[in-house]
């Protein structure tokens, strides 16, 4: 599967993207697929990923891999990262889009291609994620605490699971998405591994993705895996002293939305099990990384 890479030009990265499926949304992944074989400029390469789960029949070109078990969302994606070489190498960045998705503008690739050979800093790209009916982006997919205006473009310290390019090189430097994780939180700890190394994440309003609205508490595990990977987040990636600030402040934040008896039990439960279970490496980021966090609105106890 892995070719030769190309001659690339710093003007006109070259692209590919990663769609994760659980082969239950086959009318919205075709959707979904020709919605980024109609972008403009270069054809961008596709790896579709079944996560645990057989394919349906896929348009001729796209790559994909069939997955025996589910490895979660990190995990999985993952896989369609190595599909394009080591850490992605056979190209410049990767899309990472949710198989029930849609990119309604046939332009967004050419700005994903803009804004990296504008900055060669510039490491993630947070897309803006509306309702397909209403236009509607809820508030939860603006990725900071200022997040009244979703049409504001900005510099940011976390990003969208299923709406985001990143460049290749970021993964090659500080790692892919955190296998263990399996759903929930994994993009905040790449996202502070990416700013801890001096590359920088961006909102940008004008990329969007079409999706349609849900909760997050749809997913069974959700109250769980909430609590478990906060714990681990933060054991991984903040410095010694930070860790009870970053987790009380949560507890404290999740007691004050009153959540059901089932839901808080779960949560109590993963964030237990998030002390008591291995986190992977611990790599905690540097004051500096702190302070750059604060400065952007999100200082890491909030």
């Amino acid at each position: 599967m892995t070719q030769q890479t190309p001659e690339r030009s710093a003007r006109t990265p070259r692209l590919g993207a990663v769609i994760l499926t659980m082969g239950n949304r086959p009318e919205e992944l075709r959707a979904l697929l020709e919605s980024v074989a109609k972008q403009d400029g270069d054809r961008i390469e596709v790896v579709v990923v079944g996560n645990g789960a057989p394919l349906p029949e896929l348009p001729e070109g796209v790559r994909t891999v069939e997955l025996p078990e589910n490895l979660g969302i990190p995990g999985g994606r993952n896989v369609g990262i190595e599909a394009f070489g080591p850490s992605g190498s056979e190209v410049d960045a990767l899309l990472f889009l949710d198989d029930d998705g849609l990119l309604p503008g046939t332009d967004t690739a050419e700005l994903v291609r803009e804004a990296f050979a504008a900055d060669p800093k510039l490491g993630i790209i947070s897309f803006r994620i509306a309702d397909p009916d209403t236009g509607e982006t809820q508030r939860r997919h603006v990725p900071r605490l200022r997040a009244a205006d979703p049409m504001r473009s900005s510099r940011v310290t976390t990003f969208l699971g299923g709406a985001n390019a990143v460049r290749t090189k970021v993964v090659a430097e500080v790692g892919g998405l955190p296998d263990e994780f399996f759903y929930a939180h994994e993009e905040t700890d790449l996202a502070w591994r990416a700013l801890d190394a001096g590359w920088s994440i961006d909102y940008r309003a004008d990329m969007v993705l079409h999706h349609p609205t849900t909760a997050p508490s749809r997913h069974a595990v959700y109250h769980r895996m909430v609590a478990r990977n906060r714990v681990w987040l933060a054991r991984r990636n903040l410095p010694a002293l930070l860790v009870p600030v970053y987790l009380g402040v949560w507890l404290l934040l999740t007691l004050a939305r009153r959540p059901s008896g089932p839901a808080l039990r779960a949560w109590l439960g993963g964030f237990k099990e998030g002390w008591t279970t291995p986190c992977g490496t611990r790599r905690p980021m540097r004051w500096r990384t702190v302070w750059r966090l604060t400065r952007l609105g999100r200082p890491p106890v909030i």
